[in-house]
């Protein structure tokens, strides 16, 4: 596998995730990979690496570098997932992840309100919100000036080519913009409903 360079170390996780997802690693593995990585620091980025154990998929390995100075940029900027377009995830890939948190926290924020105690939960959901809003904006990213959809060539993933062939509608500029307008919207009524939790 080539050098791989993730902007953030919340991307890197997300990288090795799906990764894992979409490939022969169990469901256990995949969900839980965390206990099968490591962080190293270097001497200018960090190397996130996944040796889980051998059913993992083949033995598998996955390692990334993350640049200490993109981490930083991307902290500067209030960037989760980093500064620029991702070299690690399609966008067909970002789509996914954003619908997944999208999905999680519906979930989350209806059992919230039917309960609203707890501080950790309050937080998980204000998390999810975001995540799902700063997933879709990723998206975005990959559509040049003047463009209304993402184009097909910057879906280099199959995993990213089938979300797109599946949904080609999530992929243009009004949808995902209204996309961004409801999870943003979702969050500001959410935290003003349970800021005082």
């Amino acid at each position: 596998m080539p050098d791989l360079h993730a902007r953030t170390l919340v991307e890197a996780h997300l990288f090795i995730n799906l990764t894992l997802a979409g490939g022969t690693a169990s469901e256990e593995v995949a969900r839980d990979h965390e206990r099968w990585t490591t962080l190293t620091e270097g001497e200018d980025s960090w190397t996130l690496r996944f040796d889980g154990p051998p059913d993992a998929g083949a033995g598998e390995t996955i390692e990334l570098q993350v640049p200490y100075a993109s981490e930083a940029e991307a902290r500067e900027e209030g960037a989760r997932f980093g500064v620029g377009i991702s070299e690690v995830l399609d966008p067909g890939q970002w789509q996914i992840v954003s619908a997944g948190y999208a999905r999680r926290v519906v979930d989350e924020d209806l059992r919230f309100a039917e309960d609203p105690t707890g501080r950790d939960r309050y937080e998980s959901v204000v998390m999810g919100w975001e995540y799902a809003r700063d997933a879709a904006a990723e998206v975005l990213k990959f559509m040049p000036p003047g463009v209304d959809e993402v184009p097909p060539a910057a879906f280099w993933t199959e995993m990213g080519r089938a979300a797109h062939e599946r949904e080609p509608d999530r992929f243009t500029r009004s949808r995902l913009n209204d996309d961004i307008a409801f999870y943003q919207e979702s969050l500001e009524t959410f935290t003003a409903l349970y800021a005082d939790i």
